[in-house]
């Protein structure tokens, strides 16, 4: 979706409201420009590229469309609450289907024998089955795992709904509580490894540390929260893509008198000492009250910021010693046929423990673990009839030196993956004549993500090890300076569509609290009334087989 509206050069609003700029279009900028303009603030997004959506935007090629980034959809209530909070529905925007299985799972085995399947299900009883089968104790283990993880979501919700500025904001009530469930020292592995006896079942529910950019054998164990998640509240398919959900709360901004230029990429943040008064665009100034980046934080703050401004601790080196995420090799493929494949469906390598460590170490890997998109068995909205729009995923090393070796060539490196992808989307997933059925492909890899202003390729952004969490990460409200601000996977609470539009909700509280007006995420709860409903709405789903 382009947008382009006209937009005022003025430095004040006609309306008397304080001027934000937001920049970035992508999940976090767009949810957080709906909350500033429905409390009244003048909203302008300025987004680099000619579509919006950042890494959510969608790709079309030879009349296939795709998912840049995400492709799964979780906690549909968070950005429902959005969308009530101004008075709109997501579903007046984006139809939402509810996936069984939601994924299927290729685990493979370490002897040399076919992989084990599991198809996942919200069905907790079918899955403790499933699980029930690989090892006996797996099964009841698995719904205590549920049940716990339960609380323990509930215990840490608050948390994922503050800002947490210092170790002060960890000293309350809340924090209190949920203070024995976090466990720090303990990685994902190990916690699934205190209930789960099976190696398939531990790994079904640590895969999801992926979705982080991060080993489950470095992840902190709070976030077996992520399967939890999904088994509770359901994967969900936008019809369109992940995308459409971008484009619908573009269209919602508009409606609430957002502007959205595109093409207009900010060059750098204007400053009257510690405080930012507004942005260069395109050579012009324009000043703002308040300046919001929804662009790759540690990108940002290297490129929008002068570093003679910046504390010790945000300097260009110090930004880039920091723990970052991998990155990803993508293929997105629009295939003659159908192929007969789950909407979703994930392999892990029969080295999976070596396939980590060469990501952690710059290395390429032998039988790598990948993802397959297959969104044309639920939409025939992304491929001309008949045809299938195929999104291909690898977990790769970024494009930061790692122990002085150089990063991976991916001019020599990417056209020899390609190959070894497609063909073992016929050896491991069962797709035959990959290569001869390609109508249209895109290949994206590290060094583009990196050209597309991501910090190291790193498409997760920082690393979410304990110690570049909570107020450890760049926070809400940028220290060290006035009127500028952070949304997005940067910040707190982290990475992925759900915790990024809680970030848009602290975001938006924070700032609105200085402009002296209410968020509208903070007016009577339309946000428990719309995840009451989406709650109800998947079950239902879920006990249809939809």
């Amino acid at each position: 979706m382009t947008v382009q509206t006209s937009r005022s050069t003025n430095s004040t609003s006609p309306s008397g409201a304080a001027r934000v700029a937001v920049i970035g279009a992508g999940p976090g900028g767009l949810s957080v420009a709906m909350l500033l303009a429905g409390a009244g603030l003048d909203v302008t997004i300025f987004e680099s590229q000619s579509v919006i959506g950042g890494r959510t935007r969608r790709l079309e090629t030879g009349g296939f469309s795709f998912d840049c980034g995400p492709t799964f959809f979780m906690m549909p209530y968070v950005l429902e609450e959005i969308f009530a909070s101004v008075g709109m529905r997501i579903s007046d925007f984006v139809e939402m289907k509810r996936l069984d299985p939601m994924y299927r799972l290729l685990i493979g085995s370490q002897t040399g024998g076919a992989p084990t399947q599991l198809d996942a299900t919200g069905d907790l009883q079918r899955m403790a089955a499933q699980l029930s089968r690989v090892h006996p104790n797996d099964g009841p283990a698995f719904l205590r795992f549920i049940a716990d993880n339960r609380r323990k979501l509930a215990l840490m919700e608050p948390i994922l709904r503050s800002p947490i500025r210092s170790l002060f904001d960890l000293v309350n009530i809340d924090a209190l509580k949920a203070a024995p469930v976090i466990r720090p020292w303990e990685s994902l592995y190990t916690h699934l490894s205190s209930y789960f006896k099976s190696e398939q079942a531990r790994l079904s529910l640590s895969f999801q540390s992926k979705y982080l950019g991060m080993s489950p054998f470095e992840c902190p164990s709070l976030f077996s929260i992520l399967p939890f998640i999904e088994y509770e509240y359901g994967v969900w398919h936008p019809i369109g893509g992940c995308n459409a959900l971008t484009s619908a709360m573009a269209e919602a901004c508009t409606r609430l008198g957002v502007q959205i230029a595109t093409a207009s990429p900010v060059q750098r943040i204007l400053f009257e000492g510690q405080r930012a008064v507004g942005v260069v665009v395109q050579n012009e100034s324009e000043r703002f009250d308040h300046v919001v980046v929804n662009a790759d934080a540690t990108w940002a703050l290297k490129n929008l910021v002068p570093e003679h401004l910046r504390r010790s601790a945000d300097s260009d080196r110090a930004i880039d010693a920091r723990r970052y995420s991998c990155s990803t090799f993508m293929l997105y493929l629009g295939l003659d046929g159908a192929v007969d494949l789950p909407h979703h469906t994930i392999y892990t390598s029969t080295r999976y423990r070596e396939n980590l460590s060469d990501i952690g170490a710059g290395r390429m890997s032998e039988d790598a673990s990948f993802y397959v998109c297959n969104p044309s068995r639920t939409d025939p909205t992304l491929a001309p009839k008949g045809d299938s729009a195929m999104y291909v995923l690898l977990p790769t090393a970024n494009t930061r030196a790692t122990n002085g070796a150089s990063p991976i060539d991916w001019t020599r490196e990417g056209p020899k993956l390609r190959a070894e992808t497609l063909a073992r989307m016929t050896s491991v997933m069962g797709v035959p004549d990959v290569e001869r059925r390609i109508r249209a492909e895109i290949m994206i890899t590290p060094d583009d993500w990196r050209a597309q202003n991501i910090n190291h390729g790193a498409t997760f952004n920082l690393a979410h090890n304990i110690t570049q969490m909570l107020h450890w990460r760049p926070q809400h409200k940028m220290q060290n300076f006035e009127n500028l601000w952070t949304v997005g996977g940067g910040t707190h609470p982290g990475s992925g569509l759900p915790v990024i539009f809680l970030a848009s909700e602290i975001t938006s509280r924070l700032l609105c609290a200085e402009c002296g007006v209410r968020s509208p995420i903070d007016a009577p709860r339309a946000g428990e009334v719309a995840r009451q409903s989406t709650v109800e709405a998947g079950r239902a789903a879920a006990l249809v087989g939809s």
